[in-house]
Order: structure tokens, then sequence, then C-alpha cells
């Protein structure tokens, strides 16, 4: 059997404490997504019952959007990796390449919404709280996790590949659902507003952002936790 790539934090922490400090993470990461998702589904269910529409249309909408999809994915799999089951879905997630795909759309949500919608609106109270745990809060204790506990993994252009299938499936889905329904989740994909053109330009420029992203993830893999397992 081959040696597992060494992490980060086994340079850190005594091996005695590294299985529960990582458990401990996970378990947070875990809570604070199911709490964001719980909040925002309740939020989103209550907003289009005062406007006359049903739940089957408030879960429409919610999953209208990537950054709602990628809280229960970030749920699912950190749930998974903080009870350490043996069951396929846990050993699925257990992955290196899987989960940092998975850091990736946190990392890539986080970043779209502060760089391209943070300014549209300002909520308060606790709507601001759901907002950050979405947002920010979990994208950031996402990559700590991956920088501290994430094995080294030797990647391959085929299975890095697959890391599109997630995001490109949901802009075409987005764009479809869209054309039927007429609703845009974001302002920057709005082909009513913007026509095709402007939205493919759009989206390319976000694709290209999320490859730019995972480069940048692969090649700290590679070298960056290398560079720091050596000091």
């Amino acid at each position: 059997m081959s040696t597992p790539e060494p992490t980060l934090s086994a340079e850190i922490f005594p091996d005695r404490q590294l299985s529960s400090l990582s458990c401990m993470l996970a378990l947070l990461i875990a809570v604070i997504s199911w709490f964001a998702l719980s909040a925002q589904t309740d939020i989103t269910i209550d907003r289009v019952l005062v406007r006359g529409m049903t739940v089957l249309d408030g879960v429409e909408r919610l999953t209208s959007y990537l950054t709602n999809l990628t809280i229960l994915l970030s749920a699912v799999s950190f749930s998974a990796l903080a009870l350490r089951n043996s069951n396929p879905i846990s050993s699925f997630f257990r992955k290196p390449q899987v989960i940092t795909a998975v850091v990736a759309y946190m990392i890539f949500v986080g970043i779209a919404y502060n760089v391209l919608l943070r300014q549209l609106w300002q909520p308060t109270g606790f709507r601001a709280l759901v907002n950050e745990s979405l947002h920010t809060v979990t994208p950031l204790l996402s990559m700590v996790y991956w920088i501290f506990f994430v094995p080294r993994f030797q990647p391959s252009l085929k299975k890095s590949l697959l890391w599109l299938i997630y995001p490109m499936s949901y802009l075409f889905i987005t764009l479809w659902r869209g054309g039927m329904s007429g609703f845009y989740p974001y302002p920057f994909i709005n082909v009513n507003e913007l026509g095709y053109p402007h939205v493919l330009l759009n989206a390319t420029g976000l694709v290209a952002g999320f490859l730019v992203l995972m480069g940048l993830l692969i090649f700290i893999n590679e070298s960056g936790k290398t560079l720091l397992l050596r000091r």
C-alpha cells in the first residue's frame, strides 16, 4: 500500500488531536451550512407565499440560485466528513479531489457574490447573518479545512475537468428554466435584460474565472502545500 500524503495539520498538531480537530471543523462547517440553508429556505418560501405563490414555487425559486445549491452540497459533504461513516457517501467525499472540488465551488460562490452582487442589497438583522453565513463564513472555513486537513493529491486533467460538470450544468439548466419562466436569478445572466450575446459573454467570463480558481487550487496542492510542509 502507498503511504498517504501528509497534510499541513500533521506538521502542527499531535497525531492524537488531528482526527478530532478535523472532525470538529467539518462539523462546524456542516452545522453552519445546514443553518444557512434552513433559514434561507424559510425566508424564500415566506416571501413567495406573501406574493400569492405556492410552496412549490418557493422550492423552485430556492433551487434557482447557485448559492443555495452549493450550500446544500457543503452541508452534505462536510456532514459526511464529520461523521466519518463507512458508507459510500462518506467515502466519496473523503476523496481529496472531490472535497477540493466542493471547496472550489464554495470559494467561487463567495467571490462572485462579494465582487458582483454585494453592492446590490444590504440585508440587516437575521437576514444579514444568513447572508454572511452563505457567502463569507462557509467559504472561508472550507478553505481553512482544505489547507489544513485535505491531503495532497495527484491531479489529472480528466478528473479536474469533471469539476466543470456542476457549474456548467447549473448554467445550462438556469438558462433553460429562465427561457420557460422568464425568471433569471442573477442580473448578469438575465436574458430578458441583456440578451443572449451579452449573457453568454458574461457566462464565459465566469467560467474563465472558475478555471483560474481551479488552477490556483491545483497549484497550491502541488506546490504551495509542499512548501508549507517543508518549513
